[in-house]
Parts: structure tokens; C-alpha cells; sequence
């Protein structure tokens, strides 16, 4: 006699969730216990890119080694995500004799729970179960997505739904016409078997701030190559039969090389699949996405470039920072800080902007921020100008210091800051001040 299963909502702060496995399922698994604020225990021999920074940020911990049954001890739930049979039902074998539920990726009729597909608007979150079918799980809460993004407000009132009014229409009809690679939106071609890839920018952090059309190309994808800095709500929500790519770029850590990514998009898009590159803020703003567009474009692959919100601009934001004001700055450049002033290989004069009297906006140039302000101090910029650094922006862990071009550098060792983070050099810090 078949049940249904009995919904509910784990309240997981605090509490211990081991997470067995450091593929790319566990990636996807990962940042919603991390959302929940459980204490994650990760137990695999070796980790993705995108788990490992979360190991060096502290946010969970990392056994590298083979599972063993004291890693359940004071366990209140358990996901498997490896996909050796044996061994996950060692694990569940494990977890039923301790009473501890156990969610299975390679087998959901052995596991004692299952993760429903999610969506969150807000305050409000959606958990769909399928009766065992995911993919009927992910429709559903699509639809449920879009009807709550028709709607404004941090919650939907059912009585302002005008029965008359669409407020969420069926997938995508029809892909739109063909367009010159790059220049908006382009297509499988008519009966041919090339696929498609879509340039996705995923914003700065916050999964709530991508947006409405990535997120639709997100549903749509068979497989999704995604940077360590995109939201990882957002993997959480893709279909589970989506083969996720981890091409992480770890500042100053292991990276795959962008020829490999370049061969990953075009390998699965002649394939027939529909890919979907999620770059962290947007594509063009030193994501190298001009360089994975010419690598579909040599190949015959339809490319949609989706703008994304930048950090430049966002993570400012959100610390309380504009990065124009009336009267305090005309104007703001943006430049990136990875090679040093002093680099033979540098292509920013950095003399030139030490003479701008507006906002420069430095990503990634935490570990050039010491040389970064000595330049600027030597070329004629006060040292008494005001600096934010901002780390991890628009997300949970947010951490933002106030200091001056010359004092900076010492202050972020200090605090202990590290990448990701935006530096912001000029009067608009103060701005919004009392």
C-alpha cells in the first residue's frame, strides 16, 4: 500500500546535518542547510571548488576521508549524495539503525526523506513533492514561481488575483527570432541538432537578485556551468536530472581553465543540449564572457547574453554606499585590481585615476589593495580619502569596513577580510553618512 509522505519544515539552526559526498549534487545541497544555518559536517575524500570555499569561510566543516558511522553522532539528518549504490545504503543503513531521517541522490524509494523542489519569494517559501516524480515537482513549482512573481508585495494576497488577469503563462512557446551572435537573444536553428548557450549573469550573491529571464533560462537548461560565485540557491533549484558543472574560480585557488570551459559549452551545445553559463554579477564585467561568445560563435553555437546586476554597483549598495551622490561625485570607474599597479602585464594607469576626483570602484583587489593605495597616494590621491571594503555583498555574510586610502590596507588584515570583496575609494562613502 503506497502513502504519501508527511510535509514538513525542519527548523535546522544550530543543529548538525551531515552532508556524505563532495561531488557536484553536494554543491547544489549545500548553500539551502547553510541558508537554514544548520551545522554542516561534510564527509567525502575530496570536495569541489565551490564546498572547498565554504570549508576556508568556516561556514561548515570537512572530514576528508570515506564515511564512518560516528559522523551521524548527535545528527539530525543526513544527505547522500554520492552515487555508489553500496555505499549510500551503508550510510542509510546506518542513519535508520540511530533514527536519523536520510536523504538519498542515487535512490529515493531507499531514503526516508525526500527534498522537495523549492522556491522562495520574500519570507515566503515553496516546497513541492511530486509523488516520486521530480520533474512533475519542478513544474509545479515553477508555475507557483511565476504566479508569485506577477505579483508585488512580500506576500501574495489571493484577493488581489483578478481571476481575468494571466498571471502566469505556460513554458516558453517558442524560442524568439534569430539574432546576430551576442546582440540579444538567438536559437536552435530550424530542425538542426546544435543546441544552446545562454550567458547568464546570476547577480551579485543574493539569488533573488537575478534576473526574471536567467532565471527562466535556469528552468529550461540541461546543463548549467556555474562559477562559485553565483548563488547557490540557485543550484538548489535546478531540475535534478540538470548536469551541473563546477568551473570555479577561486580567487588566488584552483581554477579550470577557461579554454576547458570554453570546450565544455560547445561540446554539450553540438550535443543538442541547452546550456546555461551563470557567471557570478554580469558576464561582461571582467566574467570573460566575450571570450566564451567568440568560442560559440567559431563553432556555429546560437548564443542569448543575459545581463546580470553587477557588483560594482549592487554591493556598494548594499552597504549603504552609492557610488554617485549630487554634488560629492560626477562619476564612477570601475577597474579591476587581480594584477598589481607595478605589473608589466597591468593595462589600468593607475596614475591617471589617482587624478580623478570621483568614485573608483576596485574588484578583485584584495590581495593588491596594500600596493593599489600606495599608487594612488604616490600619483597625488589624499590618503585621508574615504575607503569601504565590502566582503561577501548582498548575502548572509556581509561584512563591511570603513576606513581611509591610507590607513586601508591595515584595517582589511586586521579585520581579517577576504575575497570575494568590493573596494570603493572616494567622498560618496561618507555620503549617506549623519
Amino acid at each position: 500500500m503506497s502513502t504519501n509522505p508527511y510535509p514538513l519544515g525542519l527548523r535546522l539552526a544550530g543543529r548538525r546535518v551531515v552532508v556524505v559526498g563532495g561531488g557536484a549534487v553536494a554543491s547544489r545541497r549545500v548553500p539551502a542547510l547553510l541558508d537554514a544555518g544548520a551545522d554542516v559536517l561534510l564527509v567525502a575524500p575530496e570536495v569541489t571548488p565551490a564546498l572547498q570555499a565554504h570549508v576556508d569561510a568556516g561556514r561548515l566543516h570537512w572530514r576528508p576521508r570515506r564515511f564512518a558511522p560516528d559522523d551521524l553522532d548527535g545528527a539530525w539528518l543526513v544527505q547522500v549524495a554520492v552515487d555508489d549504490p553500496l555505499a549510500a545504503a551503508s550510510v542509510s543503513a546506518v542513519a535508520a539503525e540511530r533514527r536519523i531521517f536520510c536523504v538519498r541522490a542515487d535512490d529515493r524509494t531507499a531514503a526516508t526523506a525526500w527534498t522537495p523542489a523549492v522556491t522562495r519569494h520574500g519570507p515566503v517559501t515553496v516546497a513541492v513533492l511530486g509523488g516520486g516524480d521530480p520533474k512533475r515537482a519542478m513544474g509545479v513549482r515553477d508555475a507557483v514561481r511565476e504566479l508569485l512573481a506577477a505579483r508585488t508585495g512580500p506576500l501574495v494576497d489571493p484577493g488581489e488575483v483578478d481571476p481575468g488577469e494571466p498571471v502566469a503563462d505556460a513554458p516558453l512557446a517558442g524560442p524568439p527570432a534569430p539574432t546576430p551572435a551576442g546582440s540579444g537573444d538567438a536559437t536552435i536553428r530550424p530542425g538542426g541538432p546544435v543546441g544552446r548557450v545562454s550567458l547568464v549573469g546570476a547577480g551579485p550573491g543574493d539569488p533573488e537578485l537575478i534576473t526574471v529571464k536567467g532565471w527562466r533560462l535556469l528552468t529550461e537548461a540541461d546543463v548549467v556551468v556555474a562559477d562559485r560565485l553565483v548563488p547557490g540557491l540557485l543550484l538548489d533549484e535546478l531540475r535534478p536530472d540538470v548536469e551541473l558543472v563546477d568551473a570555479a574560480k577561486i580567487p588566488y585557488g584552483p581554477s579550470r581553465a577557461q579554454e576547458e570551459i570554453n570546450r565544455i559549452l560547445v561540446d554539450r551545445a553540438l550535443a543538442g543540449k541547452v546550456v546555461v553559463r551563470l557567471k557570478g554579477g554580469d558576464p561582461y564585467v571582467f566574467g570573460r564572457g566575450g571570450e566564451e561568445l567568440l568560442a560559440c560563435a567559431a563553432a556555429g553555437v546560437p548564443v542569448t547574453v543575459v545581463p546580470g546586476v553587477t557588483s560594482a554597483v549592487a554591493v556598494p549598495a548594499a552597504a549603504g554606499v552609492p557610488v554617485t551622490h549630487r554634488a560629492v561625485a560626477h562619476e564612477f570607474t570601475v577597474v579591476s585590481g587581480h594584477v598589481a599597479p607595478d605589473s608589466p602585464v597591468s593595462l589600468v594607469r593607475w596614475e591617471a585615476l589617482a587624478g580623478l576626483r570621483g568614485t573608483l570602484v576596485v574588484l578583485m583587489g584584495l590581495k593588491n589593495l596594500a600596493a593599489i593605495a600606495d599608487t594612488l597616494t604616490r600619483h597625488g590621491r589624499d590618503a585621508a580619502t574615504p575607503v569601504a571594503v565590502i566582503q561577501e555583498g548582498t548575502t548572509g555574510g556581509q561584512r563591511s569596513l570603513r576606513s581611509t586610502l591610507g590607513a586601508v590596507a591595515a584595517d582589511v588584515g586586521a579585520a581579517g577580510l577576504r575575497p570575494p570583496a568590493i573596494v570603493v575609494i572616494g567622498d560618496v562613502v561618507d555620503a549617506l553618512t549623519p
